[in-house]
């Protein structure tokens, strides 16, 4: 159902890895870059020449545009603009929208079209440099994950202070990802599914939706703290449903070998991220818990706070240890919620220990942080659908074509 050929390591010049990446608020992965295919060679006397032509012409475009985007994907002061003014970013992510109608053609209805073309992508997480595979369903995915990287990328720019971000309003990440993993990858044979590299992991894909998903209510979290409407109750619900998400993200990412570079860098990302929403999480619950009227809810209140304190603590840490990974990177300057727990939590949690002590016997106050309350999850993935199949496919001529078996480079 298809062929598959890894090849181990690097070995020259095909991965392209920054020595930094500036400024970082939103996780960026390394930019998986296709290589040139012959269309013509594969499916010559199966499908019409106009088309071939215009899948030749189309998928080119992409090559060409992601290997020169791939060193400035991540960098926080782009200037990179094409002739019309847009980012090379924003064209990109729409040559491969008007890209993906006319490949769905070669899969549509079962088409065995699908094992004709031999695929080829450099990876960044995963060990093998780049990995090849008769199989459309793969170049679908991989579409599907480059137009999630874009989108996470323009997110970042936005996030960052004294950034452009052409005025475009990246589609959502956690979309293109949720689609891959409920309708791509089950379209692919199982043997081809555990052959996929680490970068198209179903793992990592659900950690990166997750993490979109976790950094949506971190800023929801940010505009209730701005908001006098906001109760207590709300934003510590917030807090703890972001805490779930970073949770779910490390989850997925446990057991695979995140270990080459960008992978090492995500494994890293999440978990300072997770560190940072339970910090949050635990001082609302303090506060909530001090409102209380006994001298028990008001301990368990100071252990919130002390817990809340030393999350935080770790959570510099552990985004000292994500910068230090290469690729190198930095934080931008502190905003929204981190920016007003930067300064609450140590300052909040120092005021109730003084007056807790005062009022109760120090002994007494002393105690495990308390389990934090269980809210379901409120934010969902945006919908995303694949396209429909192009009008130009209408042409294919689905004559006998055998399928490959499935073999190792």
């Amino acid at each position: 159902m298809g062929c598959l050929v890894s090849t181990p390591k690097d070995t020259g010049g095909n991965r392209r890895r920054p020595g930094s990446i500036g400024e970082v608020s939103v996780y960026v992965p390394g930019l998986r870059i296709p290589k040139p295919v012959d269309f013509s060679q594969s499916l010559s006397g199966h499908v019409s020449k106009t088309l071939v032509e215009r899948l030749t012409a189309m998928r080119t475009r992409i090559v060409v545009m992601a290997g020169q985007e791939a060193l400035t994907i991540t960098r926080t002061r782009r200037k990179t603009t094409t002739q019309h003014g847009r980012s090379t970013l924003v064209d990109l992510h729409q040559a491969l929208e008007d890209y993906l109608p006319v490949l769905l053609g070669l899969v549509s209805d079962g088409s065995q079209l699908q094992f004709k073309v031999q695929f080829i992508w450099v990876n960044q997480e995963d060990d093998a440099e780049e990995t090849a595979m008769f199989n459309a369903w793969y170049e679908v995915l991989s579409v599907l994950h480059l137009m999630a990287v874009l989108s996470l990328s323009q997110a970042n720019l936005l996030l960052l202070p004294r950034t452009s971000a052409d005025f475009y309003q990246p589609k959502a990440s956690e979309g293109y990802l949720d689609c891959a993993v409920r309708h791509v990858l089950p379209r692919l044979p199982s043997e081809l599914r555990r052959n996929l590299p680490v970068d198209l992991a179903e793992g990592v894909l659900r950690a990166l939706c997750l993490q979109a998903l976790g950094q949506g209510v971190d800023i929801q979290l940010g505009m209730a703290i701005d908001s006098t409407k906001a109760t207590l109750a709300v934003k510590r619900r917030l807090a703890c449903e972001m805490v779930k998400y970073w949770q779910q993200a490390q989850d997925n990412l446990m057991n695979l070998p995140l270990s080459n570079g960008w992978g090492e860098k995500h494994r890293h990302f999440v978990k300072w991220k997770y560190v940072e929403a339970k910090a949050a999480a635990y001082y609302y619950h303090g506060l909530i818990l001090d409102e209380g009227n006994t001298e028990k809810s008001h301990g368990m209140a100071v252990a919130a706070l002390q817990a809340a304190d030393e999350y935080f603590e770790e959570s510099k840490t552990a985004c000292e240890v994500f910068n230090a990974a290469h690729p190198l990177s930095r934080n931008p300057p502190l905003w929204g919620t981190m920016k007003y727990l930067s300064e609450k939590i140590p300052k909040d949690t120092s005021s109730k220990v003084r007056i807790n002590r005062d009022l109760y016997s120090h002994e007494k106050n002393m105690g495990t942080a308390p389990t934090l309350p269980d809210f379901a999850l409120a934010l969902k993935p945006n919908e995303y659908q694949l396209p429909p199949v192009d009008p130009s496919n209408e042409n294919v001529q689905l004559g006998h074509i055998g399928t490959n078996e499935v073999k190792r480079g």
